[in-house]
């Protein structure tokens, strides 16, 4: 009797165990912190101008495609492109840019589904800034405005010369780091995001986050000062080198990793995508900041920036409140309303409301 009262005591904690609520997705949801954004915008900026420059404008295409496949919509990015390197007379495939060699194993990243917003000279320091801070003269069009506010979440992506302090704009202009601070300030006092994550890509691109003091900012470079961001791979037929090393698997860790029926929900966290690109890989050390992030990045999706959710409403199941319903408002006016809606609506869909 002992021996079984002994056996049924120790078999208690196993049976609770064994029987604990909440399967492997659940336990994975909990981990992740929950959402604090309703929306995601991203502007994607390639800075430089000549053919020599080339990956500089697939680096940012590859981004763009994989944000649009994990759901942020062209409405909802903007697009910068120095060059029209598709178009150039040097470019053996005519209307076309590649981010790996080869044809058997090359994307054209500049297709019909490609919508620049800002090209050639039209991409300056003064229209970034002015993009972010939403200063645009009255009549700017819609496609090339940062609509964004207090509840986006949004991705900043620069590739492009660069150096300690500054980023080359068409090999003439310059951006500093105190001017993406200020700007971002300035989208901080307007309530224009909820959290960004700010990527600079090229050579000593950890200086352009230096001077960031805003809240709820998290930003990554694909060097530290000091040192060179390196190309990844050349095309022969082209005769350049076509992808940046960080570029390459930032678009790598997007496609591989982010993907299945709901990529959004993915068991892949920001930590994860700030450190894909390794000293291995990048040869450069890549830069991290999150002094004024407050939340662990290991408990944060990497979909919250690098994707979104759509949504849709059924508009063909809306109910229109019947004629009844306005009969049993009290109301002298409504009378006279009631006849005009009547005529007006008469030969139409919304006949039978009244």
């Amino acid at each position: 009797m002992q021996l079984l009262t002994t056996i049924l005591l120790c078999s208690v904690p196993f049976l609770a165990l064994t029987a604990a609520p909440g399967s492997v997705e659940d336990q994975v949801k909990g981990f992740f912190d929950p959402s604090t954004h309703t929306n995601n915008w991203a502007v994607l900026v390639c800075t430089s101008r000549f053919w020599f420059n080339y990956r500089h404008v697939a680096n940012v295409l590859s981004l763009y495609h994989s944000i649009k496949r994990l759901g942020i919509p062209d409405s909802n990015i903007i697009l910068m492109l120095a060059d029209n390197i598709p178009c150039n007379a040097r470019n053996p495939r005519p209307g076309q840019i590649n981010n790996l060699p080869g044809k058997a194993t090359s994307q054209n990243l500049y297709g019909l589904d490609v919508e620049v917003d800002y090209r050639g000279y039209e991409v300056t320091v003064d229209n970034f800034i002015r993009v972010l801070t939403g200063r645009l003269p009255e009549g700017t069009p819609r496609n090339k405005r940062l609509l964004s506010d207090h509840q986006s979440n949004v991705l900043v992506y620069l590739s492009g010369h660069g150096g300690d302090g500054f980023l080359k704009f068409q090999d003439h202009m310059e951006l500093t780091s105190g001017e993406v601070a200020m700007a971002v300030q300035t989208m901080a006092q307007n309530r224009r995001y909820n959290e960004i994550l700010f990527i600079v890509d090229s050579c000593q691109s950890a200086s352009m986050y230096s001077e960031i003091y805003s809240p709820n900012v998290v930003s990554t470079a694909s060097s530290l000062v000091g040192e060179d961001s390196l190309s990844y791979t050349r095309d022969e037929d082209i005769g350049v080198y076509i992808i940046d090393r960080y570029a390459y698997y930032a678009h790598k860790f997007m496609e591989d990793r982010l993907n299945g029926p709901d990529p959004l929900q993915s068991n892949v966290s920001l930590a994860d995508f700030l450190t894909t690109c390794n000293k291995e890989r990048c040869i450069s050390t890549v830069g991290i900041s999150t002094e004024f992030y407050p939340r662990a990045t290991n408990k944060v999706r990497a979909a919250d920036f690098l994707g979104a959710r759509k949504y849709h409403k059924n508009l063909g199941s809306v109910q229109y409140e019947p004629s009844s319903f306005w009969k049993s408002v009290e109301s002298d006016n409504l009378k006279p309303a009631e006849e005009q809606w009547k005529s007006a609506l008469y030969g139409t869909a919304l006949d039978s409301v009244y």
